[in-house]
């Protein structure tokens, strides 16, 4: 089988996948024709953007008078294996397991060499379309409690998701 081939079908698979993604959570694909360009995809989840799990900022946002974000998740996968949390801060918040690293760091002030090491995190690249959409899906799923939406035909349902 010759590369092309593997490509056209590995590229079939990963919009078949999203087109049954976004028609069983109601998930909207967003992505700009320039993020197209860049091998980026965006989408656009049925969920806000906070997520209940810190359950201090609920209260605190209601006790100071403010109300809690109710805008949309959006969640972007790069080219590069990145998968970011595109809404909710001033820069798009890294999404990929993290792991930690050895550094070393080497300099030198005159005559004397000096060597400084650490212990840092590191995050992992996921580097194969699919899986980044299969982490992104997965991640809504676990941390914002997203279900299956009861209608097949790809259409936000409000009854179910108020906003």
């Amino acid at each position: 089988m010759s590369y092309n081939i593997y490509r056209q079908q590995r590229i079939a698979l990963e919009e078949a996948f999203v087109n049954r993604m976004c028609s069983d959570y109601n998930i909207k694909e967003v992505t700009t024709a320039r993020q197209s360009k860049n091998g980026t995809r965006e989408f656009e989840f049925p969920v806000g953007t906070y997520s209940g799990k810190r359950s201090w900022y609920g209260p605190w946002l209601k006790k100071s008078g403010r109300k809690v974000p109710s805008d949309r998740l959006r969640i972007a996968i790069f080219k590069s294996g990145y998968v970011r949390k595109q809404n909710g801060t001033y820069s798009p918040y890294q999404l990929n397991p993290v792991y930690k690293q050895n550094y070393q760091r080497l300099w030198c002030t005159g005559t004397k060499m000096y060597t400084q090491k650490s212990i840092g995190i590191a995050r992992t690249l996921i580097l194969n379309a699919m899986g980044r959409l299969v982490y992104m899906l997965n991640f809504v799923k676990r941390n914002y409690n997203l279900k299956k939406s009861p209608t097949r035909n790809g259409m936000w349902n409000e009854k179910v998701y108020k906003w």
